[in-house]
């Protein structure tokens, strides 16, 4: 896929960084981080077993073990062998699943949580239309491997300027697909600063 392909060369150009995974700014990848996390109900200490779905390098699990997060019982996937090949050494202890869903999800188990942190800020050269079928069909498939929910992240319409390699997503649009077709138990994160929000899908 045109993305993956996209992402692969910034990793070439950019190494294990932020950038390598196509996040120009260091910090705001942090915030974006935290507020994945923020995802999870249980009270801090409490065992959850997470999804991070398009894990990249990695990168939320090393904020986790910077900042505490014992308790959760990390995994990663991504369609990329490269990332996934990059992370395995980084993290050998670490389960990782190398596999596109929406051709065969059967080897996939269900987590409590699952992050989808990225997937869907860019389209690159995909049309509008072309990414809103590819991420509704890819919500459907992941949030069936969710016990509890999901979070991902996309561009917000409430910008000066959109980027025509951004996927800007209508909130009008996001809640009729939410609520017709997964679950009306829904949260807008809109209150980190940034031009994007996150959406948390619980059962």
């Amino acid at each position: 896929m045109e993305i993956v392909a996209h992402l692969e060369s910034c990793f070439a150009k950019h190494g294990d960084s932020p950038q390598g995974v196509d996040w120009p700014n260091p910090k705001d990848a942090l915030t974006r981080h935290q507020v994945m996390l923020d995802l999870i109900r249980e009270p801090k200490g409490e065992r959850v077993f997470l999804l991070d779905f398009g894990c990249g390098l990695s990168h939320l699990y090393e904020y986790m073990l910077a900042h505490g997060y014992q308790a959760i019982d990390y995994t990663g996937q991504d369609v990329s062998e490269k990332f996934v090949a990059a992370s395995r050494r980084k993290f050998p202890a670490i389960t990782y699943y190398c596999m596109d869903v929406l051709e065969d999800d059967s080897a996939l188990p269900v987590f409590d949580y699952i992050v989808m942190n990225g997937v869907f800020t860019e389209k690159v050269t995909l049309s509008h239309e072309e990414m809103f079928s590819y991420f509704k069909a890819l919500v459907r498939r992941v949030f069936e491997h969710a016990r509890i929910g999901i979070a991902f992240n996309v561009m917000s319409k409430q910008v000066d300027w959109e980027r025509a390699d951004l996927f800007h997503l209508p909130l009008d649009d996001l809640a009729w697909f939410l609520t017709r077709e997964l679950s009306r138990n829904f949260v807008i994160r809109n209150d980190y600063g940034l031009f994007e929000y996150t959406t948390y899908l619980y059962r």
